[in-house]
């Protein structure tokens, strides 16, 4: 006889308090905890109230530090008054900020931007409106940000954050042994550019982007000593098109449109390429059925959010439309974690 399994709340009370987690570990990035300890491992909670400037009791210290090696962020030996805590490796290799692997970008905007809006969300899901900085002054999002330096660095630190793993990935994944050369449209600070070049010498980039994001770019560049393979050019491909290239790239783009929108600029990525060109797309591609890529789904609703009209898709979706734009083929390649290289050949 087969037995029932019985009902438990545990699942939906982990899920209801989600936030909680998510703002315990945002705030340990935000107070550089995981820089610290990669300078020195081994503290004792007394030493990190002191260094971290907190005021809370003792007992609220080892609460927070618990909780994050609760949730495997921290390791530590003892108990309270004689716990010493360091990085795990993760936290160690991501979470440093002084490490060119470090993604705290995301998670920098996340709290200083994102975790006030998705208290908006039933808003946003009620009306389909925006719920951010754009939200009651008629301007796009993308134009509040680009005029506001501080709002666009964080911005800018953010998708460096999340998509740095996957610009690294293609880098080293993708054959590029049959092109010569690469535009990033919508480049930003010219990250993935730099990764392609450092990574595959034979080919030249172009990092493409409105001219607010050319002084970032171009510190990019410099930092990676590129300046002779990746070129930094300013424009609108919206109304210029892009340059010619043999591989047309867009980091976190497609997803920022409506479908109408989405078509539009592959069809733009279309006209740059020549025959046998490839347009890749990286982005948190949801999977097809729509039940494993979460995060895929989450950044989804992000896109209500921040676009109102954006949304992230699926394999399928990018196949049909790239179908109808002309590219005869198409292709998947998983990145770093929930994102992939959505890959259409002309």
């Amino acid at each position: 006889m087969e037995t029932q399994a019985q009902p438990t709340p545990a699942a939906i009370l982990q899920m209801g308090s989600g936030f909680w987690a998510s703002k315990i570990l945002l705030t340990a990035v935000n107070f550089e905890l995981f820089t610290h300890l990669a300078k020195q491992p081994n503290q004792s909670a007394k030493n990190l109230k002191t260094l971290l400037g907190l005021k809370c009791t003792d007992r609220n210290t080892y609460d927070f530090l618990d909780c994050l090696t609760a949730f495997g962020f921290l390791k530590r030996e003892g108990l309270l008054e004689t716990a010493s805590y360091s990085n795990t490796l993760d936290t160690d290799v991501f979470l440093d900020k002084t490490k060119p692997s470090y993604i705290g970008g995301i998670l920098e905007m996340m709290n200083e931007r994102l975790w006030e809006f998705w208290g908006n969300l039933e808003d946003g899901l009620k009306t389909g409106l925006i719920q951010n900085e754009a939200k009651d002054g008629g301007e796009g999002i993308f134009n509040v940000i680009y005029d506001n330096p501080n709002l666009l660095k964080n911005f800018v630190n953010g998708m460096t954050g999340v998509q740095m793993g996957n610009f690294m990935a293609l880098a080293q994944k993708f054959d590029f042994s049959n092109y010569k050369t690469l535009v990033d449209a919508g480049g930003s600070a010219a990250v993935l550019s730099a990764m392609v070049a450092k990574n595959n010498p034979h080919i030249s980039c172009t990092t493409f982007d409105l001219p607010s994001l050319e002084t970032m770019a171009k510190e990019t560049v410099q930092k990676f000593q590129l300046e002779d393979r990746v070129k930094v050019l300013s424009g609108d491909f919206f109304k210029n098109g892009l340059p010619k290239a043999d591989i047309v790239t867009m980091g976190n783009i497609l997803h920022d449109w409506d479908e109408d929108t989405k078509i539009k600029l592959m069809q733009i990525a279309y006209d740059a390429l020549p025959k046998g060109g490839a347009f890749i797309a990286i982005e948190n591609v949801i999977d097809n059925d729509r039940k494993q890529n979460v995060f895929g789904l989450m950044m989804s609703l992000n896109m209500l959010i921040e676009t109102g009209d954006g949304f992230d898709y699926t394999f399928d979706d990018f196949t049909k439309w790239a179908k109808k734009v002309g590219f005869s083929s198409t292709e998947l390649m998983p990145l770093a974690g929930p994102a992939s290289a959505a890959i259409a050949y002309k």
